[in-house]
């Protein structure tokens, strides 16, 4: 399916780019954060990264870099829940087993021009593993972590700092993906390369598992996505290039009751923050996808694919704009190898809010 995407903006970082996140909160959600990881090679290899944040405004087309900070190689970085009491936040997964907690400073104000600047407010390393994906709970007071090591661990955000809670084994091989039940958060869902997908009550320490389906997907699994507005629903994507959609409602033995390839690793899901069973998917090798999921089998609505390298990164923005007369989405996407950030509207009237 070719992509009818009206093209915004575009950008290359510094690095090896593989993840997106637009802020949620108000007053910020013009910000989008963009982190990169980049291996490099030697008698010591490094793993290098670094977050920039960008001033976005795609109805006049301007996607402008306002503050840049260095790390190590990073995996994942999430922006904090709308749900928390605090402001931005902005948690940063990397390869050198650190979690770290930045706070977004000076960036809010619309009647003056747009900045700010990134304040480190805390920092753990938390395994001697890499810390591969993070998940923040709905109320921002805990963060689950997948690790390198096919262990997971639940963090407590505090004002003092970050706090392990617990880290148990819940997989044989790298644990690619975690999410926070965002309907009953006692409960976190687990992916990862031995292509099993779980579940776990963490009220219970070490954590008792709650289900694990090891038959459906035939390669790892990279990400999980719950639905935000159907308790009973979530979404798993894979390497097999399959996202498949689960029925909940018998906790113990989920269902998977639909499923649609999308021609690619399925490395992201995003839920789009208006339309309801709407989603986007970063599809590794076949660039990105825009997928409805309703009662009967998944369709593939639109497709993007204007980057050569791995589609790694995709988030949506959270704020309506209005170009001639219809109020359509925003999409960031980035890929891999060639460092390229992109700024897109769909085309498809189903993604209209």
């Amino acid at each position: 399916m070719p992509s009818r995407a009206m093209d915004v903006a575009h950008c290359y970082l510094e690095g090896n780019a593989d993840a997106v996140e637009f802020c949620p909160h108000d007053g910020y959600q013009h910000v989008l954060a963009a982190s990169t990881y980049t291996l490099q090679e030697g008698e010591q290899p490094t793993r290098a990264g670094s977050i920039s944040l960008f001033d976005v405004n795609a109805e006049k087309g301007n996607l402008e870099l306002f503050h840049r900070v260095d790390t190590a190689g990073i995996f994942d970085i999430k922006w904090s829940t709308i749900g928390s009491n605090a402001g931005p936040l902005l948690a940063q997964a990397d390869a050198d087993g650190y979690l770290r907690i930045y706070s977004l400073e000076g960036s809010s104000n619309e009647e003056k021009p747009r900045g700010g600047f990134l304040s480190e407010v805390s920092g753990e390393r938390i395994s001697s593993s890499m810390c591969l994906f993070l998940d923040w709970n709905p109320l921002a007071t805990s963060i689950s972590v997948g690790l390198s090591d096919g262990s997971v661990s639940i963090v407590n955000i505090a004002e003092s700092g970050i706090e392990k809670l617990q880290e148990w084994k819940a997989h044989d091989f790298e644990l690619w993906t975690t999410c926070f039940d965002i309907h009953q958060p006692q409960l976190v869902y687990t992916g990862s390369d031995d292509c099993k997908f779980s579940c776990w009550d963490i009220r219970d320490s070490p954590s008792e598992r709650v289900f694990q389906n090891s038959k459906v997907h035939k390669m790892g699994v990279c990400c999980i996505a719950k639905s935000p507005t159907d308790p009973n629903t979530i979404l798993t994507g894979s390497y097999d290039e399959y996202l498949r959609v689960w029925d909940l409602r018998s906790i113990s033995r989920p269902v998977n009751e639909a499923s649609v390839c999308l021609g690619g690793g399925v490395w992201r899901i995003k839920h789009h923050p208006f339309v309801s069973g709407l989603v986007l998917a970063a599809c590794m090798h076949n660039g990105f996808a825009i997928v409805k999921i309703g009662e009967k089998k998944p369709e593939v609505v639109e497709a993007y694919s204007q980057h050569d390298s791995l589609a790694y990164g995709a988030d949506w923005q959270r704020v309506k704009i209005l170009p001639e007369g219809k109020s359509k989405s925003t999409v960031a996407t980035c890929s891999f190898y060639d460092r390229l950030l992109r700024l897109w509207m769909p085309k498809s009237d189903i993604c209209c809010i």
